[in-house]
């Protein structure tokens, strides 16, 4: 048997740091409270750990949306007055069984088969039909997956009022969306699907989809804020109140990652972590342009920027961006790569394959 006793005073090998700013993440829920116009909830899935949540039920936030029982879990522990959102409108009977116990306030639904597994539910439960449509304006859209067509929708609503349910609409416009305009599409949707069933909504979840700050100038959440409030308005004879759940721009700016430069070989960059890490979203998305390359003292690289290609640390090959990343010329081993903005699905998304992994901001 190997004797391990020699390695109790070693440290592992540095690596990939994230930096949590508290401050940040309580001026992002101040704003998101002062700005739109009605209750905030937050998808606990864009970043699920503890100093997240409890940071959040500190800056005001008092709603929660949930995904999965786990994540249910997961809110009552940390925030056991909280109410929840169960807006993952496929669900198997036991995870009912199981957010039941732990108190859910609304519920979403897509297909008539799922609301068929919520009909014994209290008749006080609110129950939103998940609208989809071919709106643009996102990076990527959500109605591959979840969502019912408008005709789908108005027949799904009629039975939620039928079977006595509080009726309720939601969406989601897909991620990083842009533009206000998808947002008013989809309102006035669901303001014509409601009328068509002869219902009146008590809320509209407008979703989340709120863009973070990736590339160029910082989005004009309140521009977005202030569609959604002029055309609910507008498009409903009796306006119903509304409901968000950011994720993304809630928590993104509260993360900074710090990574280092492995190796530097012509045009090649190995960092110390890639897509199995932090950087798993950078798959689908494209990358951050909000990075700062600084050298073993602490300078910044200021040579101009020139396409490299990028590897993660593990010894899979599939572990590589998809498009070449500019940094400075001159980097060089031991630099340090400062990625700002990644609190959202980074450390949500980071796994420990080949023992690599981002540390900073820990589970428990």
């Amino acid at each position: 048997m190997n004797d391990a006793s020699g390695l109790a005073g070693l440290t592992p090998c540095p690596g990939a740091v994230f930096h949590f700013h508290p401050e940040v993440l309580q001026a992002t829920a101040a704003r998101f409270i002062a700005g739109f116009p009605g209750l905030v909830t937050y998808a606990v899935k864009a970043n699920p750990v503890p100093q997240v949540l409890t940071g959040l039920a500190e800056a005001g936030v008092t709603a929660f949306d949930v995904a999965s029982p786990a994540e249910a879990w997961l809110v009552r522990a940390e925030v056991p007055g909280a109410v929840l959102h169960y807006n993952n409108p496929v669900r198997g009977r036991a995870e009912i069984a199981a957010a039941e116990a732990l108190g859910i306030a609304s519920w979403s639904v897509d297909r008539p088969g799922e609301l068929a597994k919520l009909a014994h539910l209290p008749k006080d439960s609110e129950i939103a039909v998940r609208l989809k449509l071919p709106a643009k304006g996102a990076a990527y859209d959500f109605g591959a997956k979840f969502g019912a067509t408008p005709e789908q929708a108005q027949a799904l609503l009629a039975e939620v009022a039928r079977l006595g349910f509080r009726p309720a609409m939601t969406f989601h416009p897909g991620t990083q969306c842009t533009d206000p305009n998808t947002w008013r599409h989809y309102i006035r949707a669901c303001a014509d699907i409601a009328r068509n069933a002869g219902v009146t909504l008590e809320r509209l979840n407008v979703g989340g989809g709120f863009p973070a700050h990736r590339q160029g100038d910082a989005p004009v959440l309140e521009a977005i804020f202030d569609a959604i409030g002029a055309e609910t308005r507008s498009a409903f004879d009796t306006p119903p109140a509304l409901v968000c759940e950011p994720g993304r721009a809630m928590v993104a700016d509260c993360c900074t990652l710090e990574l280092h430069i492995r190796a530097r070989h012509g045009d090649q960059v190995f960092l110390d972590d890639g897509l199995y890490g932090a950087l798993a979203e950078w798959r689908d998305l494209p990358g951050h342009a909000r990075l700062r390359v600084s050298d073993a003292q602490g300078h910044p690289r200021t040579a101009p920027a020139t396409p490299f290609t990028v590897f993660g640390p593990t010894c899979d090959s599939l572990d590589t961006l998809p498009f070449a990343l500019p940094l400075p010329a001159d980097l060089a081993e031991g630099d340090t790569l400062t990625v700002s903005g990644m609190g959202a699905y980074s450390h949500a998304l980071a796994t420990g394959f080949n023992g690599y992994g981002p540390r900073g901001l820990d589970r428990r």
